[in-house]
């Protein structure tokens, strides 16, 4: 065997093992992170946050129409559209995430330990994809259960037979995934956005307000403003209509494998520029 075919196989069994260690580090990192987001005192709030959406059709449950009926299912199936877009994604998901995302680095700070990341042999971009992908699966656990609760209670009024019927022989299940798949795509999008805005900012609850705004208007703005958002492509994946209103300006909805495709290339983008920011990145407590 010739001395360059030796040296490659050696370079490529360093990068093999190199990746592997990178990956037990990334792992390790996203089950502590698990951890202290799962059971730390700031994620109280946003437990009692994720059951709003459960208590109202909770509360709906115990005071029900007379008929203790939804009406026809068509009907009943647009008025859960609008809840879950207007009161689980665009409020409970989005103000939920900003918790989650911006404390992961902020929170750290509070607590006076992010100094200890940084004197551990681990490379800083291994604690960004930690930190993500550990707040991804603590919100995206937390707000689709939210979701597939206030489901079935939502249709619980029209009697265990009605409610099987429609989502077995109807489309009802495939609402219902469909919904789940919002859901996760939203903790997805705004995850990484809540991310690097604790990173870059002080307080990061002025900027989250103004991205709010944005995504609030975003059925106001012109059809190329509108894919500055991620509401847009999660629109995509609607499985209702939802009327916008009088005002709201129509634009041609995106196909859902390019929405898929422009939010991963955003949480990518926007992951990297994380990266990039944690490297010169000083702790200063005093500040």
């Amino acid at each position: 065997m010739s001395t360059e075919v030796k040296v490659s196989l050696m370079e490529q069994v360093q990068s093999n093992t190199r990746l592997s260690f990178w990956f037990h580090q990334t792992l390790s990192i996203i089950k502590l992170e698990i951890r202290k987001n799962f059971w730390g005192r700031r994620i109280l709030p946003i437990y009692l946050f994720s059951l709003t959406p459960v208590a109202i059709f909770f509360l709906m449950n115990l005071y029900p129409t007379p008929s203790k009926s939804l009406g026809h299912p068509t009907t009943a199936a647009t008025i859960f559209a609008n809840i879950h877009e207007g009161v689980i994604v665009r409020t409970i998901v989005f103000f939920g995430c900003s918790w989650i995302f911006t404390n992961l680095f902020r929170g750290e700070i509070l607590d006076r330990s992010l100094h200890y990341y940084f004197l551990a042999p681990v490379k800083r971009e291994l604690i960004v994809l930690g930190k993500y992908f550990s707040g991804l699966i603590v919100s995206a656990t937390l707000f689709i259960s939210s979701t597939v609760v206030s489901l079935l209670l939502y249709y619980y009024p029209r009697g265990y037979e009605a409610s099987m019927q429609y989502l077995l022989a109807g489309s009802g299940l495939k609402q219902a995934f469909m919904y789940l798949v919002i859901t996760g795509l939203a903790c997805f999008g705004y995850g990484v956005v809540f991310l690097v805005l604790g990173l870059l900012f002080r307080n990061p609850m002025i900027p989250a307000g103004a991205i709010y705004g944005w995504e609030s208007i975003n059925f106001l703005l012109p059809p190329f403003l509108k894919k500055v958002s991620i509401i847009h492509y999660l629109n995509s994946f609607r499985p209702v209509p939802i009327s916008e209103g009088p005002f709201a300006i129509v634009a041609e909805p995106t196909p859902i494998w390019l929405s898929i495709t422009s939010l991963l290339v955003i949480a990518v983008i926007l992951l990297v520029f994380a990266s990039y920011r944690i490297r010169s990145m000083e702790v200063n407590y005093t500040d």
